[in-house]
């Protein structure tokens, strides 16, 4: 289920918004709540628009608009498209409410009256076959549906490996693997294309070399 939630100006990592969590969520997920503060302060201009962040027993998942960043952590069992329905939701109430003063905004978490907008949806979203099943979410049918597309990333390659958020890395990634698997197709036809052209000699020399052998060497 949905546990924490952030809102942040992308372009500073500026808190605009945070739910109120309780002490035993404040506790288990304190470090997942340092690295979404790490992540959204690694955004950039090209960071993907949407991303999922796996962590440990959680994904973090996010979603950028209108140069802000909508951030939660949710179990790892829970559904992906779920999550990102739930962030859609948050990120078109927000923009209505407070699109006008995000650029403006000088003080961190300046729209903290929006706990409340998100304390509300959240609890909307905690049974899963509830939420998937209210008509308010059949948009889970259009364009949010196809979640494959999202791109995933590791935590631990995130922030130490050197990995990037940003669209051109995820590119790169994505033709290194098709790369390496060309690589290994090539090879395997120029194998079996040598194994073709040099086997009937092979058997030639093979039936020479037994026919030398019985006839003189015997």
């Amino acid at each position: 289920m949905v546990r924490s939630t952030l809102i942040a100006r992308a372009s500073d990592a500026l808190p605009l918004a945070a739910s109120v969590d309780d002490d035993q969520t404040e506790t288990a997920l304190q470090e997942h709540k340092q690295q979404s503060k790490l992540i959204v302060r690694r955004m950039t201009p090209n960071s993907e628009p949407r991303c999922s962040i796996e962590s440990g027993p959680y994904t973090l998942h996010y979603l950028i608009a209108d140069n802000v960043v909508y951030l939660t952590i949710a179990e790892k069992s829970y559904p992906r498209k779920l999550a990102f329905s739930y962030l859609d939701e948050l990120s078109k109430e927000f923009q209505q409410s407070y699109g006008a003063k995000v650029d403006s905004a000088v003080k961190p978490y300046a729209f903290v009256g929006f706990d409340t907008f998100m304390s509300k949806t959240a609890r909307l979203y905690q049974d899963t076959r509830t939420a998937a099943a209210d008509s308010s979410l059949d948009r889970l049918n259009g364009e949010l549906q196809d979640v494959t597309r999202i791109m995933t990333k590791n935590m631990e390659e995130l922030l130490w490996r050197g990995d990037s958020l940003d669209k051109m890395s995820h590119l790169s990634s994505s033709l290194k693997s098709e790369s390496q698997k060309y690589k290994r197709a090539a090879q395997k036809i120029n194998w079996d294309a040598m194994i073709r052209q040099w086997a009937p000699v092979g058997g030639i020399a093979l039936i020479l070399f037994v026919f030398i052998y019985i006839k003189f060497l015997r």
